[in-house]
């Protein structure tokens, strides 16, 4: 066991070395936005496969990045067909390129996979060659990573690389609590947190937990951290038929209460987005976020 700690801890080390002397990135706009819950079955994955969607027909350039480990399914959701995925490129199998689906107009799926995998297969040769795909993928305005859920350490690095974090909850007490657990450990690297209320019975209920979780925030977080509730979702059973249906519930249901939802919400967070000053240092694109990963390795 300890021998299998020690050359995983070689590899890390060799991976930071390798990214460090790439040539830094062209600055882009690019943000990334890391959606993810304190628990599963709050709807996270169809948050995410929505609110992308949403962003792309509002005329954003949108890439959707599945990160939910062990359960990566928006394949599913968005209802297309995935070959190979991040890990087939690390292993020098596919170019990323050969790797992303096209879902819609403006919209792309890149499938991904373990974070801990990116360890095992990433040699100098291999990072050179996903670096040079990616700058064929560097012009999204939005790239939508969604997580997997709970606080564990690989999504702890998925949250800490991108530029914006969500968190999904419903009013469930067990998901606040563990939606809490999650703005803690967030908290400590990032100042700023959105939260979304889905499958609440009005913008009341939602309002109301939301000011019970950010009271505790307030009272028990650093000073200079802020959690921010940028919309709610209404229950509504035709959502759990798009997923069993296999198609996006906002382009099915145009004109449902819910698509009106998300559609605000959207607009919200690419306001706050387009005013987020981005590090000037920060590098650009799909391999500035893969750089930003890896070094937490």
């Amino acid at each position: 066991m300890q021998n299998k700690i020690n050359i995983e801890n070689t590899q890390a080390k060799r991976l930071q070395e390798l990214v460090g002397k790439k040539t830094p990135a062209k600055n882009s706009n690019t943000k990334f936005i890391a959606i993810t819950s304190g628990k599963g079955g709050v709807g996270k994955s169809t948050m995410s496969a929505n609110m992308a969607y949403v962003l792309s027909k509002q005329g954003f350039k949108v890439a959707l990045f599945d990160a939910d480990i062990g359960l990566a399914n928006l394949d599913v959701l968005l209802n297309v067909k995935t070959q190979k995925n991040i890990l087939h490129v690390l292993k020098g199998e596919a170019t990323l390129s050969e790797t992303v689906v096209k879902v819609d107009e403006n919209l792309t799926l890149i499938p991904g996979e373990s974070g801990n995998e990116i360890l095992k297969y990433t040699t100098e040769e291999v990072l050179d060659k996903f670096i040079e795909d990616s700058a064929e993928l560097e012009n999204f305005d939005f790239v939508i990573i969604d997580t997997g859920a709970g606080i564990g350490d690989t999504v702890q690095k998925f949250v800490n690389a991108s530029d914006m974090t969500i968190v999904i909850t419903t009013p469930d007490p067990t998901a606040i609590t563990d939606a809490y657990a999650m703005v803690k450990v967030i908290s400590a690297n990032k100042e700023k947190v959105l939260m979304i209320f889905n499958q609440v019975s009005s913008e009341k209920e939602a309002n109301l937990n939301f000011e019970k979780i950010e009271k505790v925030a307030k009272s028990k977080l650093r000073k200079d951290f802020s959690l921010e509730l940028i919309g709610h979702i209404t229950k509504d059973s035709d959502i759990q038929k798009s997923v069993k249906g296999r198609f996006l519930f906002t382009k099915n249901y145009p004109h449902a209460k819910c698509t009106s939802e998300i559609e605000k919400i959207s607009e919200r967070l690419a306001e706050k987005m387009e005013r987020k000053v981005l590090d000037p240092n920060r590098e650009s694109g799909l391999s500035g976020f893969f750089k930003r990963l890896i070094k937490q390795f």
